[in-house]
């Protein structure tokens, strides 16, 4: 099981490229960006820095990791446009990019920027022809698409990624989203428990081979808030882990027996860059190479 970072693009900028370059240096994966404009609370402010943006930059600053979106928005850009915008960063980054993509859901964003966040079910299939499109445009010379949604006409994308820039679909649906993991996704990502993985990642499977898909060609990641020395009481119990160093070696065991390939680590929750060190530091050296 590998291990990546997930500095904040709430803090600023100097400090997402320090905590980055901090993360390669200890060994890490990968650095991953969300794609947000503003917090989730009702008013919907904060500094937050532009996910691609400061992708492209670390692109341009750190030298060996793995680099991604977790996830981006579908219904913030047209899928061709979002795909040169990757196709760029891996460029940039000599081959290193993964382009995370979800379906969308945070309202607020939505709401304040006129954007029509479309009923569970349209979303869905919206957005299941945008990774069509983004598939079509990073593997074929040429791409032509029909659909209810997004149009191509003998379309090019030149540059194309110079690695594989690998298509990840974040999401936790149970009903439609499984299958459109099995048909789309090169990686699947979603928050969770080791428990909680594990019966999500079995929905996965099962779709994958309902259409004859080795389910060992899906890479898989999670994430979670790390608590460090205590129980994750009060935060949301479904998305955080915690407690002693023992106590996290033994729920990255249950995430590697899960089946898990790459955790995450968010420092969202810290807000100090210093704690964020700590805990880049103190899961690389004390509890990774203790499992």
């Amino acid at each position: 099981m590998q291990l990546s970072a997930w500095p904040s693009a709430v803090h600023p900028w100097p400090v997402v490229r320090d905590l980055a370059l901090h993360a390669e240096s200890r060994g890490y994966h990968g650095v991953w960006v969300m794609d947000h404009f503003m917090d989730n609370t009702a008013q919907g402010g904060g500094h937050v820095l532009e996910g691609f943006s400061v992708l492209a930059a670390l692109a341009a600053v750190v030298p060996r990791v793995r680099l991604g979106s977790l996830v981006a928005g579908n219904l913030y850009r047209h899928p061709a446009v979002l795909a040169n915008q990757a196709a760029t960063i891996d460029v940039i980054s000599d081959g290193r990019f993964v382009l995370g993509l979800g379906a969308g859901w945070q309202e607020n964003e939505h709401a304040q920027y006129g954007i029509d966040l479309l009923t569970t079910g349209a979303r869905l299939r919206r957005f299941e022809e945008a990774c069509e499109v983004i598939r079509a445009l990073r593997d074929e010379r040429v791409a032509t698409f029909d659909g209810e949604h997004y149009r191509l006409r003998d379309a090019g994308m030149d540059p194309k990624p110079v690695g594989p820039m690998p298509l990840l679909i974040g999401g936790a649906g149970e009903k439609v989203m499984p299958g459109i993991v099995a048909r789309q996704a090169d990686e699947w990502n979603v928050w969770g428990t080791p428990e909680l993985f594990a019966r999500k990642s079995a929905l996965i499977t099962q779709a994958c081979e309902a259409i004859g898909r080795d389910p060992a060609t899906l890479r898989r990641s999670t994430q979670a808030l790390v608590v460090l020395g205590r129980d994750p009481v009060s935060e949301d119990g479904a998305r955080a882990i915690g407690g002693s160093v023992e106590r996290l070696r033994d729920t990255f065991g249950r995430y590697a027996a899960a089946g898990v390939d790459e955790f995450i680590a968010p420092d969202g929750h810290l807000k100090d860059p210093e704690r964020s060190r700590e805990l880049y530091d103190l899961l690389a050296e004390d509890v990774l190479p203790g499992l």
